[in-house]
């Protein structure tokens, strides 16, 4: 399980915003191995005023931030980061003006259809 947000200037994410939503998740099919059919995405497009950031980024900064279940071995969260930057390249976005932030947790902490994420049965595997 993979639960993405996105955060950047309003105007800028929706110039891209299906591109970027299709590169986000097939490097997390590519690199963790979820399915496809499985994206969980949201973008939060902020007002230029409520978006601070240093002077050394560009109005293109953009966040990535997943929270996903723990388990995933460190070459496989490595992997993932190194394709993210490599694609969204795709979208304009340089390295200086995107930060990945990975956030696990316990599977014991979601609660999915119903039943605690350990009590979920997955068709795919978290141990990667």
């Amino acid at each position: 399980m993979a639960q993405v947000k996105i955060y950047g200037i309003r105007e800028r994410l929706r110039s891209f915003r299906e591109t970027l939503s299709d590169i986000v998740h097939q490097c997390l099919v590519e690199a963790f191995g979820l399915p496809e059919d499985k994206r969980f995405q949201r973008f939060f497009g902020l007002d230029k005023e409520d978006f601070l950031y240093p002077p050394d980024r560009s109005e293109h900064y953009t966040i990535i931030e997943i929270v996903l279940f723990e388990g995933r071995s460190a070459d496989a969260k490595k992997n993932l980061i190194r394709l993210l930057y490599e694609r969204t390249a795709a979208c304009g976005l340089t390295e200086n003006d995107l930060e990945i932030v990975l956030i696990e947790s316990p599977r014991s902490n979601w609660g999915i259809r119903g039943v605690p994420g350990d009590e979920l049965g997955l068709s795919y595997r978290v141990d990667v």
